[in-house]
């Protein structure tokens, strides 16, 4: 018996080109806010001060006239701004290197089986929910000349003779700064690295158990290849805001102020912004400190992500 079917509705014209454009048009949708948000608090606001950085504009009174590149021309020729830089570089690479490898240090421990593990862990990150201003203000007063603990600690190890003013030297307030850093920033990286470790595959460290590896030498051939991509992402993290750097130097002394010590001996490149934008009122001139900001940050992060791929390529 001869099965008879329905026939086949006759198809549209443009039902398919239809499908096609709502297939390509669903992904664009759910990035697209994205690149909205962007562009209203990203893009806009780094277009509208190269804008700004061109004029002669004062914060209050408005926009001066067009002065074309003289804001960068005189930056350039501003001393200040080479000891900005200086001491950006030199808190950055104080605090950033010791950071990063103490976070490894702690992740590796807290990888390992130990009791309470959940406890220690919760406790790392115990520097993250406490105020920078409060962190700020405990560490100007550890690292005090007179009363200081730091002092007290070096005086009675026999490392110092005389106290140190740690807020009247270039070395010593890096030092000291690089030091709040550390402590704020540790364990938010360790947990990053503790993540990372946790997701290599244990059977790694089993197979170089049984060929006899030791810890160090399995830490060094398994756990930090695999990392490797995390490894890579807090350094970029880390340079950006370490290029950044304002609440630490800015509350470190005890005046508080943008001119980051007597002599600018720890004023960072976002202090000589704020100094020139919200205190000056010279927002023309501030502008163009933070351009040239956002393209050193630009460059240094450019850099660390080629030498890291190379180094990743060259250790295959």
């Amino acid at each position: 018996m001869a099965v008879v079917t329905a026939p086949k509705p006759p198809r549209r014209k443009g039902a398919g080109v239809t499908i096609r454009g709502r297939r390509l048009f669903v992904p664009y949708s759910f990035v697209a806010p994205f690149f909205l948000v962007f562009g209203v608090f990203g893009l806009y606001p780094l277009i509208y001060t190269f804008w700004v950085s061109l004029h002669d504009w004062d914060r209050l009174s408005g926009d001066a006239g067009f002065a074309g590149l003289d804001n960068f021309r005189d930056l350039f020729a501003d001393p200040d701004f080479y000891n900005a830089t200086f001491n950006t570089f030199s808190i950055f690479l104080l605090s950033t290197i010791p950071q990063l490898i103490l976070a490894l240090a702690v992740a590796w421990l807290l990888d390992r089986r130990l009791r309470a593990r959940t406890t220690w862990r919760a406790l790392v990150l115990v520097p993250q929910y406490v105020s920078v201003v409060a962190v700020a203000l405990v560490f100007s007063q550890l690292f005090g000349r007179d009363f200081g603990v730091v002092n007290w600690v070096l005086e009675h190890l026999g490392l110092i003779s005389d106290p140190v003013d740690w807020t009247a030297d270039t070395w010593s307030s890096h030092l000291a700064v690089s030091f709040m850093v550390m402590w704020r920033w540790t364990g938010y990286n360790a947990l990053i690295y503790l993540a990372a470790m946790q997701a290599v595959p244990r059977e790694l460290y089993e197979s170089a158990m049984v060929d006899g590896a030791g810890r160090f030498l399995t830490f060094r051939r398994i756990t930090l290849p695999s990392i490797r991509p995390t490894l890579l992402f807090t350094v970029v993290i880390s340079t950006i805001g370490g290029l950044q750097l304002f609440a630490e130097p800015f509350l470190f002394d005890s005046q508080a102020n943008a001119e980051g010590g007597t002599e600018h001996q720890f004023q960072t490149l976002t202090l000589m912004l704020y100094k020139y934008g919200f205190i000056n009122n010279d927002a023309g001139y501030a502008s163009a400190i933070s351009w040239v900001l956002f393209l050193v940050i630009a460059l240094v992060a450019a850099l660390n992500f080629y030498l890291t791929r190379r180094l990743s390529g060259s250790d295959r």
